[in-house]
């Protein structure tokens, strides 16, 4: 599809997993997307993991779009106005924000309860989970919000009703996944004058590259995971949130989500879409009927 020849998106935490996925299928719908993150040829950031912004980008213009890496702390409020607008100076426009930025993985404590967990790491978590969203949002909005049928996405990791019912085993991850959905049902409230949708927007479990490193495979050879961990059956790749994702973006009926919770495995039962390997996986309903019922594993009927 090149539906989105002359859109413009800026993914921001695009360096991997999700972001890059999500810009990567922007990119083979023919747009043009600013892809943002920490990490660069030059330059690791705590992560201190091999992929890049630059990768990312050459990805985007592979794939039949138009990347443009630009190194940027999130954080930073100064550099994100700074992006913002040298986007507004070279595009005169943005129809796609997806707020990616995340990077707390390795100062989550998992099963520790908020008396014992690292105050200092824990706060952080939430600063590189919800300031970075609100910054990047408050300087790039009015820029968005300038033409109709803008899209702005908050990605997070769960759904409403999984996350209201379920504790996510840290208080400050918690705090952190849930507060973003309810971010982007605020943000609905605020563009929708102006004819503009936001959602909050999880995958599955993805095979980001941590992930496949964390269980020594690749995206080729995934399914020997399953062997030590039955439930990765029903994982998926990052490819396939990014194809929920430019879906969204193709759709003249787009308003009819906003605010809402979505999911990669819900979006793709409504847009008929696939992963890269033609499955069509629900993670959270497969969490729900089937982990959280304590059943063995079996993704029959959810792939």
């Amino acid at each position: 599809m090149t539906d989105l020849q002359g859109k413009i998106a800026l993914v921001a935490g695009a360096t991997r997993g999700a972001g890059r996925g999500i810009a990567v299928e922007l990119g083979a719908s023919g747009a043009t997307v600013y892809v943002t993150g920490r990490s660069t040829l030059a330059h690791r950031s705590e992560y201190d993991r091999p992929e890049t912004i630059e990768e990312t980008a050459e990805l985007v213009t592979r794939a039949g779009g138009h990347g443009i890496p630009v190194q940027v702390d999130h954080l930073d409020p100064a550099q994100v106005e700074k992006l913002v607008n040298r986007i507004e100076q070279e595009q005169g426009r943005l129809d796609i924000l997806v707020n990616d930025i995340w990077g707390g993985e390795k100062m989550i404590e998992w099963n520790v309860p908020l008396w014992k967990h690292s105050l200092e790491n824990g706060l952080h978590m939430l600063r590189l989970a919800i300031d970075t969203h609100l910054i990047t949002s408050h300087f790039a909005l009015p820029l968005l919000i300038k033409n109709k049928n803008g899209l702005i996405v908050e990605m997070t990791d769960g759904i409403t009703e999984y996350n209201n019912k379920n504790y996510r085993v840290s208080m400050f991850y918690d705090q952190a996944k849930t507060s973003v959905i309810r971010m982007a049902w605020a943000l609905a409230q605020e563009v929708q004058p102006y004819g503009c949708t936001a959602v909050a927007l999880t995958p599955g479990w993805i095979r980001s590259e941590m992930m496949l490193d964390h269980y020594g495979v690749h995206e080729d050879n995934w399914q020997n995971a399953a062997a030590k961990e039955p439930h990765f059956i029903i994982s998926e790749s990052p490819r396939y949130v990014g194809r929920a994702v430019a879906a969204l973006a193709h759709d003249p009926g787009l308003s009819r989500w906003n605010g809402r919770s979505l999911s990669s495995g819900e979006l793709a039962q409504v847009y008929r879409f696939t992963d890269l390997d033609g499955s069509r996986p629900d993670c959270w309903r497969y969490m729900v009927e089937v982990i959280d019922a304590g059943k063995p594993a079996n993704a029959e009927g959810y792939r």
